[in-house]
């Protein structure tokens, strides 16, 4: 059995709301969620059976903060999101990505065996993202180089990739 947790941290873009999967007997979760204020397709408060848990979610929460300071450009975390297989291989594809680099929808779609056919279900997976950051769809540009499909604003992405000193192509 487990038990959905969850946590919040100050971040640049505001208070973060993390949540992951405990096991019943206590220890560390498996992040499942990380949301921004104002994100797409995410909720904004706890869902109603989830539990407050900050020490369950530590980890998570100091490897943001050093991504945030710009000490971390990896995260090493247990990681329990929800999605179809589909997006399982896509959101896989995302993790190889590093850090300060950036390929478009189409090269993703590559790097998780699909057809460049597929881009356009690739942007829906990369939309749906539940772990904001931790899973960075804030590598993915457009064909032609745009700033474009971020849940969290484009404003957002831009000041990632800058932060992270992606050359946009």
């Amino acid at each position: 059995m487990t038990t959905t947790v969850f946590t919040t941290m100050e971040s640049p873009f505001g208070q973060l709301l993390l949540s992951g999967v405990r096991p019943d007997g206590g220890g560390p979760a498996a992040l499942a969620t990380v949301t921004a204020p104002g994100q797409k397709y995410a909720l904004a408060e706890p869902a109603g059976d989830w539990v407050p848990d900050p020490e369950s979610l530590a980890e998570p929460v100091a490897q943001l903060t050093a991504y945030f300071a710009g000490e971390r450009t990896e995260f090493d975390l247990p990681l329990a999101p929800e999605g179809t297989d589909f997006r399982r291989r896509i959101w896989a594809a995302l993790d190889e990505i590093p850090y300060g680099e950036t390929v478009t929808y189409g090269r993703l779609a590559a790097m998780a065996g699909e057809s460049p056919r597929a881009v356009r279900a690739v942007g829906g997976a990369v939309g749906a993202n539940p772990l904001l950051i931790v899973r960075p769809c804030h590598r993915v540009l457009g064909a032609n180089g745009a700033l474009t499909g971020f849940a969290a604003g484009v404003d957002r992405k831009r000041w990632l990739l800058e932060m992270e000193s992606s050359t946009l192509f």
